[in-house]
């Protein structure tokens, strides 16, 4: 049996004649649906998107140009100011009440995500997690993110000094194509939990699911003017949104990040930027073999490898190489595509022709030049347009594109390393710095080798999901993966300006009492000593 054979189709197409029972995108993506969650986007030019499961067309959809971003801009700006005013546990229950109706009507956008992107419906059950417990998060603490600080004064006693937070504005988000769900509503529910209102773009050909989001979130109880959404090409719209926001988030690839970047300079306006990776998973030789190789295909090959934290480079202990490569190529062979609305599968479609074509030529190039496949290899027409399997290379060289440019589909690339210093050394040998794992059973030595990396976030013995799922903590990339970070306290305060109000008591600063200039300085630096002494901060 060839790698290939040994991979099982799981489902059927779901725009084919389907079995009793069995749900469509024609069932799911009606007309009635389109119309619902299309009524509040600006826009009077029409576009449309399609589903990676067949290439086929899901909806027409109304496409906005820039004068429709400056109305949507004027219409969220109105709206904040009102919003603003509302008390901020008001604001959060609103969250907290979405996030009830998201785990009710899961089902909903669980199609809705798998139609769009082509993942696996439990790899599309990590959003719905993920957005989740940030509702309920901010739902819970953003009164207290929030509240007024009081601070240590110039002058103990003589100076009262508080720290407020005020929301930027209107936020403009630009939302990628790879979670819609999470990277959309998932980002924005803290900056209206901060009383900010918000312009999104989200990708056209995902955007269902953020309009979906949107209407969940307004049935919740936000203001509709609040939260406005348009729809266009990012090179078209994507520089209106920065030329009117008070603040931009933005979740994508480097090269555009860098664009965005200086559009929010030029205006002297706050970004955050969660950019690209080429995030590291480190084998020591006293991992469990077997843990790891698990790990390793959920670090992988969840969402096709189409996800900015996933691994794309195994550095693995030369002493338990061959073992691990044994366990981890079997777990991928026995790995089954499938396009069904239902669980089941392992992996999903890539989400079009470009990722398609980017990751073919990254393992064509590679073996081209003498890496070896060691699972999958090849495109998988028979299951969908745009399936790829998921595929591991050995004997992969610098040369090779595969090993420096972000793939950002199933594929990984296995070294071998002696020691951890050599590990560490490799695997921050990249312009990235997003993510990265570490799996050993030693808990402090994981910790330990954790603490060298140049990455955001480190997981030791999970992929990803421990660190991104901790949302009281924050998360972002380092060096060329970004500038920022999103979840816990500095996830909702980007979102703020902050204001220090300092009010002086009984003296001023400045001489007084009869003092001259000169006393007055002696006094001051006779203070100072004795504040230092004390202890004072």
């Amino acid at each position: 049996m060839t790698d290939t054979q040994a991979l099982d189709i799981a489902g059927t197409n779901p725009l084919a004649p389907a079995p009793e029972g069995a749900r469509t995108a024609a069932d799911v993506v009606t007309p009635e649906l389109v119309a619902q969650l299309t009524k509040g986007v600006v826009g009077s030019g029409r576009t449309a998107n399609h589903t990676p499961f067949t290439g086929e067309k899901l909806a027409d959809l109304p496409e906005s140009d820039p004068e429709d971003v400056a109305e949507a801009f004027g219409a969220a700006r109105a709206a904040q100011a009102v919003w603003a005013k509302v008390p901020v546990r008001q604001r959060a229950a609103v969250l907290l009440r979405f996030h009830d109706l998201l785990l009710e009507r899961q089902a909903e956008v669980l199609d809705l995500i798998q139609l769009e992107t082509g993942k696996a419906r439990l790899h599309a059950h990590e959003e719905v997690q993920a957005v989740a417990v940030a509702a309920r998060h901010y739902g819970r603490r953003a009164a207290a993110y929030l509240k007024p600080r009081r601070h240590a004064g110039a002058v103990p006693t003589l100076t009262k000094v508080t720290e407020l937070r005020h929301p930027r504005g209107v936020v403009g988000q630009i939302v990628p194509w790879n979670y819609p769900l999470e990277l959309s509503v998932g980002d924005a529910l803290p900056a209206f939990a901060a009383g900010n209102a918000v312009v999104m773009k989200p990708d056209t050909e995902t955007c269902l699911t953020a309009l979906w989001a949107r209407d969940l979130l307004i049935e919740a109880g936000l203001p509709e003017a609040v939260f406005q959404v348009v729809l266009g090409e990012g090179p078209a719209i994507g520089p209106e949104l920065v030329k009117h926001a008070d603040y931009v988030s933005f979740t994508g690839s480097t090269r555009t990040g860098r664009e965005v970047a200086v559009g929010a300079a030029s205006r002297l306006v706050g970004v955050s930027l969660e950019l690209g990776g080429k995030n590291a998973m480190l084998v020591l030789e006293d991992a469990d073999i077997e843990k790891a190789a698990a790990g390793a295909v959920r670090a992988c090959f969840s969402s096709a490898g189409q996800l900015c934290i996933s691994i794309e480079r195994l550095y693995v202990h030369e002493s338990v190489a061959d073992a691990f490569l044994e366990r981890f190529a079997a777990r991928t062979k026995a790995m089954r595509l499938g396009n069904s609305l239902a669980y089941g599968a392992d992996m999903g479609s890539l989400v079009g022709e470009r990722q398609l074509q980017t990751v073919r030529r990254h393992v064509e190039e590679a073996v081209a030049k003498g890496a070896k496949v060691i699972a999958g290899g090849a495109a998988r027409p028979d299951v969908g347009p745009y399936f790829f399997e998921p595929t591991i290379l050995d004997g992969v060289e610098t040369s090779m594109a595969v090993c420096e440019e972000e793939t950002f589909g199933p594929v990984v690339s296995v070294y071998r390393f002696k020691s951890d210093d050599e590990a560490v050394e490799r695997a921050n040998a990249t312009p990235y710095g997003l993510n990265a794992s570490v799996w050993t059973t030693d808990a402090r030595r994981g910790r330990d080798v954790a603490a060298r990396l140049r990455t955001g976030t480190v997981n030791v013995n999970e992929g990803y999901a421990s660190a991104y799922g901790s949302v009281q903590s924050p998360m972002g990339g380092m060096k060329d993966s970004g500038l920022g970070r999103r979840h816990g306290s500095e996830g909702l305060l980007k979102y703020t300006e902050a204001q220090t109000v300092a009010q002086q008591r009984l003296l001023p600063m400045a001489p007084s009492l009869g003092m001259d200039d000169e006393s007055y300085a002696r006094f001051m630096s006779t203070s100072l000593k004795l504040m230092k002494a004390f202890r004072f901060r």
